[in-house]
């Protein structure tokens, strides 16, 4: 009678290797940008907001690339004329030709634009990260003088500063009296961010190895804060393009003697039933423009924001 006790035990091979129920974990990188990198080129509103930004760029760097012919040379015998041959999108009330005038206006829109996204950041950054960081009594005096920007409508001061130096309008002015107040916003939105990095443990261990303060919010708090205030400066950067051409169109912007799509506009509103292209074309522009900026910034911040990506 066999043994009932005895068990059959099958030949092992140990030459290989078996491996069960091994987690599998992927050998992709993951950071912070390299995920919004694979969110972004997965939607395809992202290449044609960028693709418009290019444009547009080039247009304001490489004006002679999209046109030969002068923005400011007049004819008053084509004065409203139609499109033709070298001029494909007409002329306007002095004879100017509104496609060169298109183009070469892109510059100053985005300068404008630029100029007033770099004031804005240089205030709101130091003033939102420092706020946040440090806390106390310096937390509340810069808050304070936040809310007091933060209670004032930056387009409405942006008025009374064109208003009181009417004699020195220039892209520089102009950028001041909106960069200048439309900062407080970036600061509160940069601040909330920092007061959730600065408990993290790194930021401890950055402490604790006797680096300054000043030196941790540097090195390691602000790179890990600043995600939120990049896709708030990239919407930003288009409500400043709509600002510039807003204040232009009230004649208490740029002077006319600055080529602007907000001064065409302006300078296009009497004859806007006679010919009405020479106010839809700069209008276009400024329209494609900023929603592509919109657009942007809007992706980049949804991109960025790890419950966002885990949403959709």
């Amino acid at each position: 009678m066999p043994d009932r006790n005895e068990h059959y035990v099958a030949d092992f091979d140990e030459s290989g290797n078996v491996e069960i129920d091994r987690v599998k974990l992927s050998d992709r990188k993951s950071t912070l940008w390299l995920d919004a990198w694979r969110d972004l080129r997965r939607r395809p509103l992202f290449y044609v907001a960028l693709a418009i930004v290019l444009v547009v760029s080039l247009m304001a760097l490489f004006p002679t690339w999209f046109t030969e012919v002068d923005p400011r040379a007049a004819d008053l015998s084509l004065s409203n004329a139609g499109p033709e041959d070298g001029h494909p999108l007409g002329f306007t009330r002095q004879g100017h030709d509104i496609y060169a005038r298109v183009i070469w206006g892109a510059r100053t829109s985005l300068l404008v634009g630029i100029i007033t996204v770099l004031i804005t950041a240089t205030i709101g950054v130091p003033m939102g990260a420092i706020a946040g960081f440090f806390g106390g009594w310096l937390d509340s005096l810069l808050s304070r003088v936040g809310d007091i920007f933060f209670s004032l409508p930056y387009f409405l001061a942006a008025v009374v500063v064109m208003t009181v130096l009417s004699e020195y309008r220039n892209v520089l002015v102009i950028s001041v009296a909106i960069g200048g107040f439309a900062w407080a916003s970036l600061a509160r939105i940069l601040r909330a961010e920092v007061l959730q990095v600065k408990n993290q443990e790194f930021v401890q261990a950055s402490t604790s190895l006797g680096r300054s303060r000043m030196g941790t919010l540097v090195r390691h708090v602000l790179p890990n804060s600043i995600t939120p205030a990049i896709a708030f400066l990239t919407l930003a950067l288009g409500a400043a393009i709509v600002a510039e051409a807003t204040l232009s169109f009230l004649g208490i912007g740029l002077p006319t003697s600055i080529m602007s799509w907000g001064n065409d506009i302006s300078q296009a509103q009497t004859t806007i039933r006679t010919a009405p292209m020479a106010l839809v074309w700069p209008s276009l522009a400024l329209t494609v423009t900023v929603l592509a900026f919109t657009i942007l910034g809007e992706l980049l911040r949804d991109a960025l924001d790890p419950k966002a990506r885990a949403r959709r």
